[in-house]
């Protein structure tokens, strides 16, 4: 495709499912430059003529995807009038489907995003652990379900995404030496705090890794036994001042973590 192309991507639902289809598409021509625009939840005639208008404007290329078969049709004429290369990626499949399956499609848009409260619930979750992640605006601390506690290369950032994903709103916060925890941290009801530790032989290990991963000497002070030990030794003396739930992450997958972490808390 030359540069500048223009593509764009019509659905009757979010089309986020297409969108990832033409991005994948698009991968085997990172040579040449396109810009893809997606107009979502397109549900009448006129929706149709507005973004084919606008599609003509541009001699875009039109992806469309559109289980109403009229709306579908519709793309189709239209397009062809207008002489706009066009491709439906949804129609010929659920041609097929319903000649296998004996039975019509339901025509029923966004079928496979359907969104309820759990769905947005989680979407929130994950907003809010990203906008939250190390230690950033501790300000909403005592908005989050869970707050994450450790020293550094403790997996509170994966922990805090897995946990994300099942819904739960994670805030986590690095403890640093010389530096005090932040005073938001120490208002909230120990019941929401989990404080993480590890093996300090396992944590030399990560650290000197990350320390080669930049291109540093992995016998810095960073990654020293006798401070690392140091650390840990005053992260949990803290933790149970806290009266904090504490849990080890040594050797453990994210999914066995989070797992403890919930019960420790008690929310499952």
């Amino acid at each position: 495709m030359s540069a500048g192309k223009k593509i764009l991507l019509l659905s009757d639902a979010t089309g986020e499912t297409a969108e990832k289809m033409v991005s994948a598409a698009l991968t085997q021509f990172q040579h040449r430059e396109s810009q893809v625009t997606r107009v979502s939840n397109v549900r009448s005639k006129n929706q149709v003529y507005a973004a084919l208008d606008k599609a003509a404007q541009q001699q875009a290329m039109v992806i469309y995807t559109m289980v109403n078969r009229e709306l579908s049709r519709l793309v189709h004429e239209e397009c062809s009038a207008m002489g706009l290369i066009s491709v439906d990626i949804i129609t010929p499949l659920l041609v097929r489907l319903s000649e296998f399956l004996g039975t019509t499609p339901n025509e029923t848009p966004g079928l496979l995003h359907s969104v309820d409260d759990d769905y947005f619930r989680r979407i929130d979750a994950i907003e809010f652990t990203v906008r939250n992640d190390d230690g950033q605006e501790t300000r909403f601390l005592n908005k989050a379900d869970i707050v994450l506690v450790g020293v550094s290369r403790t997996s509170k950032t994966p922990l805090s995404i897995y946990l994300a994903h099942r819904g739960w709103k994670v805030a986590n916060i690095p403890l640093v030496s010389g530096i005090a925890p932040p005073p938001e941290l120490l208002t909230l009801e120990h019941n929401r705090v989990a404080g993480l530790l590890i093996k300090p032989e396992r944590l030399v290990e990560l650290r000197a890794a990350r320390l080669r991963n930049f291109g540093l000497n992995p016998r810095e002070a960073y990654a020293q036994f006798e401070q690392i030990e140091e650390e840990l030794q005053s992260a949990r003396k803290f933790f149970r001042r806290q009266k904090w739930a504490i849990v080890d992450v040594t050797g453990k997958a994210v999914e066995e973590t989070a797992n403890e972490v919930l019960v420790k808390l008690k929310m499952i």
